[in-house]
């Protein structure tokens, strides 16, 4: 089986509970706790087009510097913006999981089941007491 991988804040609860429903799963993923070890450009380039999205889509606004960067003027290129999130990994959006089904921003941390390569799981218990329920469907 190719290898599963997140990229994980362990400070935020989606992120704890994404990286808990994958190893609820069987799996043990590839951390990367990248405000600790940040994706190089070239990664960060694989990833966004890997989920087909914009880097401006990738960035976080909630508890980042992004307000007093500016962020949100367009005036800023991709390259730029790509700049920021090397100097500023917190930018990221996340967590991003990659398998061999595809690679997500997985917000909720549902998001992920239709990235496992396993199921149906059983039901899973969030850290807030909330329970998600595998319907089984996949990407591919």
């Amino acid at each position: 089986m190719a290898e599963v991988t997140i990229f994980h804040n362990p400070a935020c609860g989606t992120s704890r509970n994404t990286l808990a429903l994958l190893r609820h799963a069987g799996l043990e993923p590839r951390v990367v706790e990248y405000l600790k070890t940040p994706p190089s450009r070239e990664e960060l380039k694989q990833l966004l087009a890997e989920m087909g999205m914009t880097v401006r889509q990738l960035l976080r606004e909630k508890g980042t510097p992004y307000g007093e960067l500016g962020l949100a003027d367009a005036k800023w290129s991709d390259e730029q913006l790509l700049d920021f999130m090397q100097q500023h990994p917190i930018l990221m959006e996340r967590p991003v999981v990659r398998t061999a089904l595809g690679t997500k921003v997985c917000r909720p941390c549902e998001e992920v089941l239709e990235l496992l390569p396993v199921g149906p799981i059983a039901p899973f218990t969030k850290q807030d007491g909330s329970v998600v329920q595998d319907p089984g469907q996949r990407r591919g």
